[in-house]
């Protein structure tokens, strides 16, 4: 493979696992927060992983969470991949790196 597209691709798996990591810090955050209370009924039943409600699309989100974690998104926020990796590039190309991930994943 080529230098270029090799670079691209480290440059992409460094942000799939900054946005791990961020997504796993506001889910013990959520988690934290709101007593475990993450999913509603339908999801319990489902046996949905509460996890996946931080990384799915909205219209997950608004079948199987919780309205206590429907709101503490509103209040908290939710990145999408694309916007978290539009995000990471702007703070790693302007040399903040990981700076700006760390506080990302401390924003509430």
């Amino acid at each position: 493979m080529s230098a270029i597209m090799d670079a691209a691709f480290e440059t992409y798996h460094a942000m799939r696992a900054d946005f791990e990591h961020y997504r796993h810090s506001r889910f013990v955050r959520a988690h934290t927060d709101l007593r475990g209370e993450l999913l509603n009924a339908t999801g319990r039943a489902a046996h949905i992983d509460p996890h996946s409600l931080f990384l799915g699309p909205q219209a997950r989100v608004n079948r199987y969470a919780s309205e206590e974690l429907k709101a503490w998104f509103a209040e908290h926020g939710r990145l999408t991949v694309k916007e978290f990796e539009a995000q990471w590039w702007n703070g790693y190309s302007d040399g903040f790196g990981l700076q700006v991930i760390a506080a990302l994943a401390e924003t509430a």
